[in-house]
């Protein structure tokens, strides 16, 4: 179909077009229907299967349907029947699949004479069709001894074993492609007449098992939300007075389930224990990280991003010599952000945003993303700040102001100033021998140090310059902009996410 997008290509100016059969076009579709409040999922059941393998379950298991089977591009009606041309490449194509399957071509009409013309001159390069097929049903053909010495036959046929497989290929025909409640009963169907199923890695097919458990759960990007849901973000279902929309651990089992129906993106908010100067509560980086997970789902359009329960506790040995710091390793944090993840997967979540509110966790949550993307594969992701932090560096003053400076403290002052003592707030700015050192130098290098080799009391910045407004300013940005990003995210599938398709 053309599309009103004009673009070029090497100097030629055209418009747009989106590929009918593909299944970005269904997910565009799906997305087009869902936006306008219609509970319509468009999706295709065919694709994990070869043009070879759809004709055999025809025949085997809707042998009167196949029977009606007219597949030309000039048919034509005799006798009150519609009936093929026998001359086409579609029907060069369906006769030599059927007589390759072991079948009866002339049930779908073709006579004794179109199906020895059609072997005949049946080759790789006379159907449109996948190689890889067509090389198969020409091996076949072989083995049953249909092939004659027509050119283009002679050593064409290759046998290609998973054109008899259900093939899941990660960008044509991932299992997660159909909803959920489909799976099971239709692979078992498509099970009884293929030879097993393999799924796509790289170059390669490997076997694998299209009925592991992991995988049918699997959620399907857009499983149908319930009436009054907007995947562009627009108006929405309203909770009802007092109910705990998006907060994970508030919710029982069951309303749990309902609301992993609606939402696949949560939030997990990890932060730290550690000291923060004399001014500031132990608790800043925990409590900033829950913080901002609870708002930016508080302003995202419903159904709300799930808020998963804070990861208090963070890699702050570094702290160690401040007393009220409990710091853990960084193989314990990201091991446990790994089982987070992995058990947010198995119960549907397949966009896991992780919100640091500790600069020195980065390391070990980036590993455990790495893990969860590679055994999950869903979309895992940190943010240690880096969305806002451009935004952030025009409203404060101070140079290298990283640690319980005017940040950390204009935040605070925002949001719990009952917990800020300003008496004891005192400026540490450190200047260091090199410039690769300077925390806020676009190429300043990763290093790591204890704090108390910099700074006596445990500050890096200048908290007498926060400020409650500044605070709430900085607050304002860095929920903005994470609300956006999750909205951006919510509705695309996997796929789309990783490559613009539209």
């Amino acid at each position: 179909f053309d599309t009103t997008r004009r673009t070029s290509f090497r100097g030629i100016t055209h418009y747009d077009g989106l590929y009918d059969q593909s299944r970005y076009f269904d997910n565009a579709m799906t997305r087009y229907f869902q936006a306008k409040g219609w509970g319509i999922s468009q999706f295709s059941v065919l694709r994990p299967l070869s043009e070879l393998l759809i004709q055999k379950i025809l025949v085997e298991r809707y042998p009167g349907l196949q029977k009606e089977q007219v597949s030309c591009h000039a048919a034509h009606v005799e006798g009150g029947r519609f009936l093929p041309c026998g001359r086409c490449e579609k029907c060069r194509r369906i006769v030599g699949m059927l007589s390759a399957i072991g079948a009866e071509p002339g049930n779908c009409g073709y006579t004794p004479r179109q199906i020895e013309q059609g072997l005949a001159s049946f080759s790789v390069e006379s159907v449109a069709q996948e190689s890889d097929c067509a090389e198969q049903v020409l091996y076949m053909l072989g083995e049953r001894g249909l092939l004659g010495q027509a050119k283009g036959q002679a050593g064409k046929g290759r046998q290609r074993p998973e054109v008899l497989k259900l093939r899941f290929d990660p960008e044509r025909s991932p299992m997660d492609d159909i909803p959920v409640d489909l799976r099971e009963p239709l692979y078992r169907l498509f099970l009884e007449h293929t030879s097993g199923a393999v799924r796509r890695s790289g170059r390669v097919w490997l076997e694998t098992d299209a009925l592991d458990p992991q995988a049918l759960r699997r959620p399907y990007p857009f499983e149908h939300r319930g009436a009054g849901s907007s995947p562009s973000g627009g108006a929405a279902r309203k909770p009802a007075a007092g109910e705990p929309n998006h907060i994970l651990a508030q919710l029982s089992w069951p309303a749990a389930q309902r609301r992993l129906r609606e939402v696949d993106v949560a939030l997990l908010p990890v932060g730290a224990i550690e000291q923060h100067g004399p001014h500031l509560p132990l608790d800043t980086d925990a409590w900033d990280a829950d913080y901002l997970c609870r708002q930016v789902a508080e302003n995202c359009a419903a159904p709300r991003p799930l808020v998963l329960p804070l990861v208090s506790y963070g890699v702050s040995y570094h702290h160690d010599d401040f007393s009220g710091t409990l710091s853990i390793g960084p193989d314990t944090l990201s091991r446990l952000v790994y089982e987070i993840g992995m058990s947010a997967a198995r119960n549907g979540i397949s966009k896991l945003v992780i919100i640091n509110g500790h600069g020195g966790n980065s390391p070990a949550l980036h590993f455990a993303a790495q893990m969860i993307n590679r055994d999950a594969r869903i979309f895992t992701c940190v943010d240690s700040g880096e969305s806002s932090d451009h935004d952030l560096d025009k409203l404060t003053e101070t140079p290298n102001d990283v640690h319980a400076g005017e940040v950390e403290t204009s935040t605070a002052l925002a949001t719990r100033p009952e917990l800020v003592d300003m008496s004891l707030a005192r400026p540490f700015i450190p200047e260091f021998s090199s410039r690769f050192l300077d925390f806020t130098n676009k190429r300043s290098v990763g290093w790591y140090t204890r704090v108390a080799q910099i700074s006596p009391k445990g500050v890096l910045g200048d908290p007498t310059k926060a400020t409650a407004e500044k605070g709430r300013r900085m607050w304002e940005v860095m929920v903005k902009n994470l609300v956006e990003f999750v909205e951006d995210i919510r509705e695309l599938s996997l796929e789309e996410i990783y490559q613009r398709r539209y």
